[in-house]
């Protein structure tokens, strides 16, 4: 099986978008002081210390953001792995009727996210969850839609969006895999 790539974000595409949707959470939320930040393991866990440090110098404040790790919230987790890797969840404020934005890099059925609600839940009961991704590629099996959303990509059943972040790998860029 061969995998076909094509690059549908390269990384000025990425920073456009991002600096886009810390834009539109402003002006959503103009009390920024009940706004907290956080990424879902991996990809959003670094867009979303992005989008703070853009939201940082645009405001001149210093926005809690935070990491959470879902794995052990996963409805299909023991399929997947029965050793899962678990990483580490880091949100050392307090989430408790505070306006928290949620950011992944990818959405797709909907199951991360509905994963991630429930392991958010675990720290308190925010005022409201709002939803950010760097790319939407359709297809829910849930009842999910992000509020602010990077790209909107058409994937069929044999492709795949990959997020390329230079925290990880050596550059920024959206591709997308069609299986072959």
């Amino acid at each position: 099986m061969t995998a076909e790539r094509k690059m549908i974000m390269s990384g000025q595409d990425i920073e456009r978008s991002l600096s886009r949707i810390a834009i539109q959470i402003l002006e959503r939320n103009q009390n920024v002081e009940d706004l907290v930040v956080v990424g879902i393991h991996t990809g959003g866990v670094f867009l979303a210390d992005r989008i703070c440090k853009i939201i940082n110098e645009r405001e001149g404040i210093e926005l809690p953001v935070g990491s959470l790790d879902i794995t052990l919230y996963r409805d299909d987790w023991s399929r997947v792995s029965q050793n899962p890797i678990v990483k580490k969840t880091d949100i050392n404020f307090s989430v408790e009727d505070k306006v928290l934005v949620l950011i992944d890099d990818v959405i797709f059925t909907g199951r991360t996210i509905r994963a991630a609600l429930d392991a958010i839940m675990d720290f308190g009961r925010p005022e409201c969850i709002q939803l950010a991704v760097l790319a939407d590629r359709g297809g829910r099996e849930l009842p999910v839609q992000p509020d602010f959303v990077g790209r909107q990509v058409k994937t069929g059943p044999h492709e795949h969006v990959d997020v390329l972040l230079k925290e990880n790998s050596e550059r920024d860029e959206v591709v997308l895999e069609k299986m072959s």
